[in-house]
């Protein structure tokens, strides 16, 4: 199997485990042992020497005895395993979950997210087989036959070499099949990762469906891809059945010829008969942890599947912002004057989404304290991206992007978010109450800075006029609400965090005319501590900033206010012309 080894670097305290599952091992293939001697023993002394009962009343104890203690190391071995499985599925889920939120929008908008879901869930869980009875199975299927094969040995040597002749034989059927089985199980994994992303795209595009009528169509495609799913389930089945049909025939012929060797030499007086007896009872349980482990290969193949994708998840690399021209950069920073003081600099960034396309091209400005500043352009022009660096979701090619004169590459991803609230185009809010929702910008603020923030985003009124107002669930991505709401509360919540840098990426698109100017003119930056960076369509909600940088395919070209840039009648101007001819601008 692969990732083994990634697998088990997933167990904590990887030297006790192993220990521990050693010492179990050898001491159930010793009660193994120890119980076939007792038995073969009762026999012979029943049956060929003709004691009674009552006189073997010590040796039927210890058997009950071996008995117990072969059922309690069986318990012992379930507990640890499946502690073990719980402990690592909790470790790993965690760290896939923080590794995804690490990655950050940049990547998960790229992926499917009920593919992203199916793998942090079902993925995670399909683990457990793997650890709780694979991975211990592995041990014993070691240990057991090791130990019964010293043990037949030391007292017959034909059926032990017998028993190392017919052992290697299980495995490599089980190899063979196996081979077959993993690329029919990692197709299987594949196409429930599938059916579980389109599943959630129908969920969440119910609406779209419904209104341009193609309900009836995905209903098609989702009993097209589970019918896929299904042929796949029974191929793997078929494998698994095959795999454990050979398995068991193996053993069976196997154990068969043991039997035979020695009724054989046991008719013609060649070998005691408490020594037979001992050989014929161990002759099943030796192969006994092969036909198990068979099973358990079958059961663990789907683990290891799913252990591929998480573990492809785990191996992207997280971003690591640019530093190799921070040297150069500060020795030019004396440049531009204001720099030092600024709330915030972007210095000489570019960045690349491959060799082909270049978002960014050696932007700089600066946002001083108290300022609102105006990011224009048409679309393309590189404000997402840019807006993707400063949240730290992209790292940069070259440059520098600072902070109260801190560069990001030097500061914990949380410390520099601390520092920036942004509200999206399209902000995201859970299925939780209004006042949950708005808390998470700052969730130690009390219900009245909560009031305030809602206030000064123009919420109060319509939050009093919900059911349960500010208690009010508001379903999952605010289905309850309408997009302008939606978007109040959303501005509501980075207010709230009162972070030194807003930034409004399209934040006002849903809101009408009024309302817009409501919020713009009461968010604007009061004091020296804060500024606002409003990344804009709607050119009318520039015309009172205090700078507007307009960029185009990635480059800035020009800076100014509205009525410089207006006077300058260049890349602006256009902009705000054709914004005006479509009867929106002021």
């Amino acid at each position: 199997m692969k990732f083994d080894k990634r697998l088990l670097r997933l167990i904590p305290h990887l030297r006790f485990y192993s220990l521990l599952t050693l010492v179990l091992g050898l001491l159930t293939g010793s009660a193994i042992i120890l119980q076939a001697q007792y038995i073969s023993r009762i026999i012979a002394h029943v049956f060929l020497a003709g004691q009674s009962i009552s006189q073997l009343i010590p040796l039927f104890l210890l058997l009950l005895i071996v008995i117990l203690a072969r059922g309690v190391l069986s318990w012992l071995n379930e507990m640890f395993a499946s502690k073990s499985a719980r402990t690592v599925k909790t470790h790993l889920r965690q760290r896939l979950f923080a590794h995804l939120l690490a990655l950050g929008p940049s990547y998960t908008h790229s992926e499917r997210s009920g593919e992203l879901a199916n793998s942090l869930i079902e993925g995670v869980e399909s683990l457990d087989a793997y650890f709780s009875q694979y991975l211990p199975q592995l041990f014993f299927t070691v240990l057991i036959p090791l130990v019964i094969v010293i043990a037949v040995f030391s007292t017959d040597l034909l059926s032990g070499f017998i028993l190392l002749v017919t052992a290697p034989l299980l495995p490599f059927f089980m190899a063979l099949i196996g081979m077959a089985a993993n690329a029919l199980t990692k197709r299987q994994w594949k196409l429930m990762s599938l059916m579980s992303a389109h599943f959630l795209d129908v969920l969440q595009g119910m609406t779209t469906l419904k209104l341009f009528g193609r309900s009836s169509a995905q209903q098609e495609t989702i009993r097209r891809i589970s019918e896929q799913f299904r042929i796949s389930t029974l191929q793997v089945l078929r494998v698994a059945f095959l795999s454990s049909l050979i398995l068991e025939l193996g053993a069976t012929i196997s154990t068969a010829i043991i039997a035979v060797e020695i009724g054989l030499r046991l008719l013609y007086a060649q070998v005691d008969f408490t020594h037979a007896f001992f050989v014929l009872l161990l002759a099943p349980e030796f192969y006994l942890p092969l036909r198990t482990l068979g099973t358990r290969h079958h059961a663990a193949m789907n683990s290891t599947s799913a252990a591929q994708r998480i573990f492809a998840i785990l191996d992207i690399p997280l971003a690591t912002h640019n530093a190799h021209s921070e040297q150069h950069l500060t020795t030019q920073a004396s440049e531009t004057t204001g720099e030092q003081t600024a709330l915030l600099a972007v210095e000489h960034v570019s960045y690349r989404y491959s060799e082909q396309r270049t978002a960014l091209q050696d932007v700089s400005f600066c946002i001083q304290p108290g300022q609102k500043v105006a990011l224009v352009g048409a679309s393309g022009a590189g404000k997402s991206t840019l807006v993707n660096l400063l949240m730290g979701f992209l790292s940069t090619d070259t440059g520098t992007i600072r902070i109260h004169d801190r560069a990001l590459h030097t500061l914990p991803a949380h410390e520099w978010r601390a520092q920036i609230a942004l509200v999206p185009q399209r902000p995201y809010l859970f299925n939780m109450s209004v006042i949950e929702n708005i808390r998470m910008g700052r969730p130690e603020a009390t219900p009245a800075e909560v009031i305030a923030a809602a206030k000064q985003a123009a919420a109060h009124d319509f939050i009093q006029a919900l059911p349960q107002g500010y208690d009010t669930v508001i379903g999952e991505r605010a289905t309850r609400l309408s997009g302008g709401q939606a978007q109040r509360i959303s501005i509501a919540r980075a207010l709230l965090k009162n972070a030194p840098l807003l930034i409004l990426d399209e934040a006002t698109a849903n809101l009408d005319r009024a309302t817009e100017e409501h919020v713009l003119a009461t968010i604007a930056p009061t004091g020296l501590e804060h500024a606002t960076l409003i990344i804009a369509h709607r050119l009318a909600t520039t015309v009172d900033a205090d700078q507007i940088i307009v960029m185009k395919h990635g480059h800035i070209v020009e800076t100014g206010t509205h009525a410089e840039l207006m006077q300058r009648r260049d890349a602006y101007y256009q902009l705000f012309s054709a914004y005006s001819e479509r009867g929106v601008a002021a």
